[in-house]
């Protein structure tokens, strides 16, 4: 899930990268959010956190990678920054 980034890093929004989500708003001008998507090989499709509250794996173990892109919304567009 990717999030909004102010005054707390990791703050709202939450942004859902699933269908069927129940995210709602819409993105203005000045706002930044994050995109992190999870790709794994995982012919389950679940994962789950570790105790920590931050790791998160898929239920088989099957391997994965994340990555984050943070994102400004602009009056004509976005920027990647």
């Amino acid at each position: 899930c990717g999030h909004g980034v102010g005054r707390l890093f990791h703050g709202p929004p939450d942004i859902p990268h699933y269908r069927r989500n129940k995210a709602v708003g819409v993105m203005k001008p000045g706002h930044i959010f994050t995109v992190e998507p999870m790709l794994n090989a995982s012919k389950k499709g679940r994962s789950r956190t570790w105790p920590d509250g931050w790791t998160a794996v898929t239920v088989d173990g099957a391997r994965s990678a994340q990555f984050e892109h943070t994102f400004l919304v602009t009056e004509d567009g976005f920027e990647v920054l």
